[in-house]
């Protein structure tokens, strides 16, 4: 059925619309409350179960001005949860028999064997074990919009602790490192592998970077808090980790980089994915039955069950939050992403609240996409509200 409806709040009216299955109208409910409710600007939501959208909303701004509607084809950068895309389609290629994760990287990318890393496996950077958090030599600002040069500076780091031991979020050198794979096994760069063996098959609308021209025009601003987050710590806390995984970004204010040309078009597979919740929905719609979806089949079950079996539980050194971490995706990890009750829940979240997620005991696929980026560490109350009463009605 189609839903429509107005809240008023903070001296705002948001008009929220879309389509709900009568049967999960609870869903628009809590995407309604969070507009009534919490700090929301713009936002969608969407849930597929067993194969089947229920839910596809949208509604608010996507401006800081209140003045440019949240449309059903605005796209939005969902940070970090382009690493559950990178995974998902990385995982297709050892499906495909393309890539073993028991491997050295540097059998598929031999010059990746310098300064102690031949013991480096695929599976460690899959897990964030790779001992290669962060890129070390100072580059130049604006570095990390050069995919290439940050490939260049990892092949020649050394790792910073015995590959496979220590957990360290990749932040942004996850994506560089499986690209580069990526590109010695297929001669293409990774975001056109993703563009086309994932995204293109199941008719979605994301893409990491490549934001130009008309998408540019449909984007929605995002609108980050600094005070109080990592994007405070790149700059009041030099020395540590998580500042240094922004060393190589411009110098220029934190809302200023995102919502730039630079970010919105460069290939940071692990950062930059820009799309709709529905494409992100149906990515996840797919992989929690099984790994097809209509007639698209993306890989095995048995290929999955092995990404969403846990390859440690450590408190990763960059932020210092637990993970229950799977192969190339996160596993259901309550204090720092939570994906509803079940345990086998999986998936990846954003920096600011956004998410992807399926659930295979349950066969859903779920998103959640905002502009207005929350100050916490995990997914938050917004997605959680959504999330909760999508479990009230299955």
């Amino acid at each position: 059925m189609q839903f429509d409806k107005t809240v008023t709040a903070r001296g705002q009216s948001f008009h929220l619309t879309g389509e709900v299955d009568p049967a999960f109208v609870k869903i628009a409910d809590a995407f309604a409350e969070n507009f009534a409710v919490e700090e929301e600007v713009g936002a969608a939501t969407a849930v597929y179960v067993d194969g089947r959208k229920v839910a596809d909303l949208w509604g608010g701004y996507r401006d800081s001005q209140f003045a440019k509607p949240w449309d059903k084809d605005t796209i939005l950068c969902m940070m970090s949860v382009a690493k559950g895309i990178s995974g998902i389609t990385f995982n297709m290629m050892i499906d495909r028999g393309m890539v073993n994760p028991d491997q050295p990287v540097a059998k598929y990318w031999p010059e990746f064997a310098q300064n102690g890393k031949e013991g480096v496996l695929v599976r460690h950077v899959l897990d964030h074990t790779a001992g290669l958090p962060v890129v070390l030599d100072p580059l130049w600002p604006g570095a990390i919009f050069d995919c290439d040069a940050i490939v260049a500076a990892l092949e020649k780091q050394a790792p910073m602790w015995t590959p496979g031991t220590v957990a360290a979020y990749h932040i942004h050198t996850q994506g560089n490192i499986l690209g580069e794979i990526v590109r010695r096994l297929t001669g293409r760069r990774f975001r056109d592998v993703i563009q086309s063996e994932l995204i293109g098959p199941l008719g979605g609308d994301y893409r990491i970077g490549n934001v130009f021209g008309a998408d540019n025009a449909r984007c929605a601003e995002l609108l980050p808090t600094v005070a109080g987050t990592l994007l405070e710590r790149r700059d009041s806390e030099p020395e540590t980790l998580i500042a240094k995984g922004f060393t190589q970004h411009p110098k220029m204010p934190m809302p200023e980089i995102l919502n730039g040309e630079g970010w919105r078009t460069a290939e940071i597979a692990s950062a930059n994915g820009h799309g709709t919740a529905r494409s992100i929905a149906r990515v996840y719609g797919a992989v929690s039955r099984g790994g097809s979806i209509d007639d698209v089949k993306l890989m095995s079950k048995s290929t999955i069950d092995a990404m969403i079996t846990e390859q440690h539980n450590q408190v990763e050194r960059m932020q210092q939050r637990p993970y229950h971490q799977g192969r190339g995706i996160l596993l259901n990890t309550p204090v720092s992403v939570w994906m509803g009750p079940n345990a086998r829940a999986f998936g990846h979240h954003g920096f600011g609240g956004s998410i992807g997620m399926g659930d295979p005991d349950a066969k859903i696929g779920f998103a959640y996409a905002c502009n207005k980026l929350h100050t916490r560490g995990d997914n938050g109350p917004r997605a959680r509200r959504i999330i909760e009463a999508l479990y009230e009605v299955i």
